[in-house]
């Protein structure tokens, strides 16, 4: 990862926002965890104000499609996402798993995410469009399903069927105008 990554804020663009599993461990392979994911990205959608474009929650990784939240930034935004996530996944191993996994890990805290994510910003629609069937054709490119209205860890069905998710999608509606004060 470089040292200096640049991030770029301000500009009303949405981000495509790519974060893994720490060592690319599937922390998200079963469904009550891709469960609890989308639980807690809806919370924190609500608490920062963003609209969620799309995702896809994959085994060992994540991808958002979300824009500037009315609070604080993606940055903060993501750092709660991890950490909420990564709190209640560790919370619920037991005694038994988080020994055997400290073996395995010469006595190391558990992670569950990266320290960094990829943080790609959108301006067009091409790009937005181009963005969303990367996301929605992932698990079938990955042969977790055929087609990928049967992923339902993904925003396809939202956008396919009309379905309501756990995760609400493009709720511009809540997005309020930003101004900025004049120095």
């Amino acid at each position: 990862m470089p040292t200096r990554l640049k991030r770029y804020y301000g500009a009303q663009h949405l981000h495509f926002i790519t974060c893994s599993c720490y060592h690319r461990r599937r922390w998200l392979a079963s469904v009550r965890r891709r469960d609890l994911f989308l639980r807690v990205l809806e919370q924190v959608r609500k608490r920062y104000g963003f609209v969620v474009v799309g995702y896809v929650v994959m085994p060992e990784h994540i991808h958002l499609l979300i824009s500037e939240p009315q609070k604080s930034d993606p940055s903060r935004v993501m750092q709660a996402v991890k950490q909420g996530f990564a709190r209640r996944v560790l919370r619920r191993l037991t005694k038994r798993q988080r020994n055997a996994q400290q073996e395995l890990f010469s006595n190391t805290p558990e992670h569950v995410w990266q320290h960094r994510f990829y943080d790609f910003n959108v301006w067009s629609e091409r790009k937005q469009v181009e963005k969303l069937r990367y996301m929605h054709r992932n698990p079938v490119k990955r042969a977790l399903v055929m087609e990928p209205d049967q992923w339902p860890w993904s925003s396809f069905r939202s956008y396919y069927y009309g379905e309501p998710g756990v995760v609400r999608i493009n709720q511009w509606s809540d997005l309020k105008m930003k101004i900025r004060k004049v120095a």
